[in-house]
């Protein structure tokens, strides 16, 4: 079934286990890329004859250090020069859509796992890195979570930036003034969240801006109902989401919603503010990755007010997992695909020196635990110990998260009865299979 090669399932016991990665032999295909790649090159090589390489990069802005890492590899050759240019998570998504339609991507840029990076190997829009993956043992290199994550439909589809595990990040503080305890189940989780509205603290912040911060919730609601097993055979589509237990899930998220447990005008909230309303008091809980020890050191905040735990869905308590990835033009001849590799190599081997812009831990196998957040390596332990699962709007195609976003926007504002939203988003996945 076509959905299958979107869903890279990341149910793991541990993130760092060593196998062998399926799928990454070379194939005809690889082998007419490589073919069409040399006769570029050599065409190219011919046009720029002793200038140096000039390599375009589409980044993520909140990471950084993109810029500092550029300009010192600029200054330190003269054969390869990278430019930067800058985008917000929804910004870059919508830039290289629009690139794509008209053939104007860059030499490499940044992406997600799952369906996001997947829409630029169906469309033939990314090189295929199985052969440079094999002949540069990248199986040794990275961790097996992050590669495979990386992979879609048995192609290697970019290099592994970032694995990302999604836990809920909370205010000790605030917990320990109103004598509050981690909760281990989902109804300790509701008692938290009725004790932190009774004392005038929204329970949660979600940006609901884009759908996607709230997306997190949903899901976690869907895992505890239907249980991890089923979960992951719907996001596999072999499962309708059409059932009772997605139904309880929306019913569960519109109870939230009408109880104050999110802030008030929460869908139009953007999801990239998630610290300031816990740094600040007004709420004491959100859903975000390791990444937010890295925003709570850079905004100078006291890290000893902030703690991390699997959100209580039940069974093993599964986190939600993604991957960043940095993918690279089809189009790029086998010198451009060098360079680009060059220049991440050597972002990589600086990015330690800007561990505050950085979600750390690197996706590779011996990467070290960031000195100072304590949170990255309590959730990457949990991941391990809980196993995780890919987070929706990876396991999605874009245009069946896209319906999913619009039922949690209609329900929160009551504009469609949770007991719709299954089949809404049933029909969305039988129309994108059936296309």
């Amino acid at each position: 079934m076509k959905a299958k090669r979107f869903m890279m399932l990341a149910t793991i016991s541990s993130v760092l286990v060593s196998s062998v990665l399926s799928g990454c032999g070379s194939g005809s295909e690889s082998g007419n890329q490589t073919k069409n790649n040399e006769e570029q090159a050599k065409e190219k090589s011919e046009e720029t004859d002793g200038k140096p390489i000039e390599i375009t990069f589409w980044g993520l802005s909140q990471q950084e250090n993109y810029e500092p890492i550029a300009e010192a590899f600029n200054k330190e050759q003269d054969k390869i020069k990278v430019k930067i240019s800058n985008y917000d998570t929804d910004g870059i998504k919508d830039a290289c859509k629009v690139a794509a339609s008209s053939k104007t991507l860059p030499n490499m840029w940044f992406n997600w796992g799952g369906s996001l990076g997947g829409f630029y190997v169906e469309n033939n829009l990314t090189y295929n890195l199985n052969d440079y993956a094999e002949a540069h043992n990248w199986k040794e290199k990275f961790n097996e979570s992050a590669l495979n994550l990386c992979t879609y439909d048995g192609k290697i589809s970019g290099y592994p930036s970032s694995y990302n595990i999604l836990g809920v990040f909370y205010r000790k503080d605030v917990f320990d003034k109103y004598g509050i305890e981690v909760p281990s189940t989902f109804d300790e989780f509701e008692a938290v969240c009725g004790k932190l509205k009774e004392n005038g603290i929204t329970p949660m912040y979600a940006g609901g801006l884009n759908g996607w911060h709230t997306m997190r919730y949903v899901e976690l609601l869907i895992e505890h109902y239907a249980g991890s097993k089923k979960h992951d055979e719907m996001n596999l589509f072999n499962e309708s989401y059409d059932n009772n237990e997605v139904t309880k899930a929306f019913e569960k998220y519109k109870e939230w919603v009408d109880k104050g447990y999110f802030p008030d005008g929460f869908l139009t909230l953007d999801a990239n503010d998630t610290l300031m309303p816990l740094a600040n008091g007004e709420c004491a809980m959100t859903i975000e990755g390791q990444w937010q020890d890295s925003n709570i050191v850079k905004n100078g905040l006291d890290m000893e007010q902030y703690g991390a735990f699997a959100f209580p869905a039940g069974e093993t308590n599964r986190l939600s997992s993604f991957a960043d990835m940095i993918q690279f033009n089809a189009d790029n001849t086998e010198e451009e695909l060098n360079a680009c590799i060059e220049f991440i190599d050597y972002y990589f081997s600086h990015v330690l020196e800007y561990a505050e812009n950085y979600s750390l831990p690197m996706p590779t196998k011996d990467s070290p635990m960031p000195q100072g957040q304590p949170n990255v390596e309590k959730l990457i332990k949990q991941g391990e110990e809980n196993g995780t699962f890919t987070i929706t709007d990876q396991a999605f195609p874009t245009e069946v998260a896209d319906v999913l976003f619009n039922c949690q926007d209609a329900i929160a504002n009551g504009q469609m009865e949770p007991s719709e939203a299954g089949k809404d988003i049933q029909t969305a996945i039988e129309a994108y299979i059936n296309k």
